[in-house]
């Protein structure tokens, strides 16, 4: 899943994770949420019902997908800090799971379980990963633990997920500046999290 509008950035990530989950032989759905309209959360409680908005067909429809995962991936880059579409996803995740929690402290989200990894990206080198970590990655884990999802840890140090540097800003004239990766090493690590993953689910799965 996504919450870019640089198409080259977030999709060519999104791309990398269902190479790797492919040669594992997993199907893996990318989710590209520019092409959803989202209406924001207006507190009505119509959702406690159905457990799905009452107004907002394009979330019920992403909303129904993630609750079919075993695990979901999150590419996000640094606005202010996540994108409006992210944020308003989230939100309503969140809305649905609060109010009926809220009636029933035992209540176990359609989420409950579900493993989530999340990759942040941005236009700063190495000095600027643990700002996005903070500003990206722990927001989404924030969110996601209400909704009783689990971020899983890359590292002890980066435990919301990983955080992917930029290798050169261009100026080309441009209304925006040009970012150049280099995605050999962001392959690398974007391989390195999918194997954490597979293999903490595998283990889940071992202890039930």
């Amino acid at each position: 899943m996504m919450g870019s509008q640089d198409r080259s950035t977030s999709y060519r990530i999104c791309q990398i994770i269902s190479k790797w989950m492919a040669k594992k032989r997993i199907s893996c759905q990318i989710l590209d949420l520019r092409e959803y309209i989202f209406s924001p959360c207006t507190g009505c409680g119509g959702c406690y019902k159905k457990k799905r908005c009452a107004h907002d067909a394009d979330f019920n429809h992403i909303y129904e997908e993630m609750t079919k995962a075993d695990y979901i991936f999150f590419v996000s880059p640094h606005y202010a800090p996540i994108p409006a579409k992210l944020c308003a996803l989230l939100e309503k995740m969140e809305q649905i799971t609060f109010i009926h929690w809220w009636r029933d402290h035992t209540y176990q989200s359609e989420l409950c379980g579900t493993l989530a990894g999340l990759i942040s990206h941005g236009g700063g080198d190495e000095r600027a990963l643990k700002s996005y970590k903070e500003m990206v990655n722990d927001t989404i884990s924030n969110a996601l633990d209400t909704v009783q999802m689990r971020t899983v840890p890359f590292s002890s140090e980066w435990n919301t997920g990983i955080s992917l540097p930029v290798e050169r800003v261009l100026d080309k004239k441009g209304i925006f500046p040009v970012q150049e990766y280099d995605w050999r090493k962001i392959e690398e690590e974007v391989r390195k999290y999918v194997e954490i993953i597979v293999q903490t689910s595998k283990s889940l799965y071992a202890i039930c």
